[in-house]
């Protein structure tokens, strides 16, 4: 088995090799707890991240390098873990689309953390969010998030790359929509910097 670091270039390990795993943890964990806590807040990504993990190790010997490299092949497990708590996402989604992001955020990196996470949306692209379907919500927030490929999103989701494209589609034309023809990327930026 070939477990590659995309940026470490490819390193070989044994399947029962539990020092190796930890290598994988090692170069994974802190962009998987990222984009776990932008999808569903801090206080459950911990729990979220560790079963990602957990599961990952369980099932080392069935991941195959030529499906998917072991990063998308992590992303697809936190995704399906987040979507068991896809309930919870969407109604805090809801909320922020009634209530607006908490502003005060005590520190510098605290800040940075919360522009790109879920509670720093404006509250019309939360609700937008919200009521999307979970698919589409999935890619939308895989590419937006974790800046995953439409390669890479197939390969953690287990679906073809052009079913990948019609959701990311699909998903923007909604959000569009529902923000009345504003891109919402735009706006983030702006709020930034206005």
């Amino acid at each position: 088995m070939s477990w590659a670091a995309e940026d470490a270039g490819p390193i070989q390990y044994g399947l029962d090799d539990a020092e190796a795993f930890g290598t994988v943890f090692d170069a994974y964990f802190g962009e998987i707890h990222l984009y776990v806590a932008q999808r569903l807040g801090a206080d459950s990504a911990e729990d979220v991240v560790a079963d990602t993990f957990l599961i990952a190790f369980r099932k080392r010997a069935q991941y195959d390098p030529a499906r998917a490299t072991v990063r998308s092949w992590l992303y697809g497990i936190a995704t399906k873990l987040v979507g068991k708590h896809r309930r919870q996402e969407a109604r805090t989604l809801r909320a922020l689309g009634r209530h607006g992001p908490d502003l005060d955020a005590p520190g510098h990196e605290d800040r940075v953390s919360a522009r790109v996470s879920a509670q720093s949306l404006r509250p019309s692209l939360a609700a937008a969010l919200a009521e999307l379907h979970q698919r589409d919500r999935d890619v939308v927030q895989l590419v937006a998030l974790a800046g995953l490929s439409h390669d890479e999103v197939a390969a953690a989701l287990g679906i073809p790359y052009g079913t990948v494209a019609s959701r990311l589609n699909r998903a923007r034309k909604k959000l569009r929509a529902a923000l009345g023809g504003a891109n919402p990327m735009l706006a983030l930026e702006e709020a930034d910097h206005g």
